[in-house]
């Protein structure tokens, strides 16, 4: 099997992941997942799609993430993880659908409005 690359995104965070088969391992720019990772939920977060499957020392995964924090990282990483999987195996895609990872997350934040102190927050408003 040759390498499978997919792309992942969430909010700001960009994962651009290769698979591979292999032992397993997992790798997210050039470091090891679980330091790059080291909230057991965030690593909890990245396992789902092989959890799901049950195929979890089957493939190596090779990450390289981008913008936004470490949730949002995560979550881009299942993401494409999940794309991934897909293009490998296009039966798995019902099994993954139905855990809702196949469904990009739309969500950002929405920009800081002129003349107020955030989005949607307003000065306190006096009438005198």
């Amino acid at each position: 099997m040759e390498q499978i690359n997919a792309t992942g995104r969430r909010k700001a965070a960009v994962a651009r992941v290769y698979i591979s088969e292999g032992e397993g391992n997992i790798t997210i720019n050039n470091r090891e997942f679980k330091d790059y990772f080291a909230n057991p939920q965030l690593q909890y977060v990245v396992e789902q799609p092989l959890d799901v499957l049950d195929i979890k020392g089957k493939y190596d995964i090779k990450a390289i993430l981008a913008g936004g924090g470490t949730k949002g990282q995560a979550e881009a990483l299942r993401l494409g993880i999940t794309r991934a999987l897909i293009k490998i195996t296009p039966d798995h895609k019902p099994a993954l659908k139905e855990h809702g990872f196949v469904t990009r997350d739309p969500r950002e934040v929405e920009r800081k409005k002129p003349g107020q102190p955030k989005a949607r927050k307003k000065f306190q408003f006096s009438k005198r």
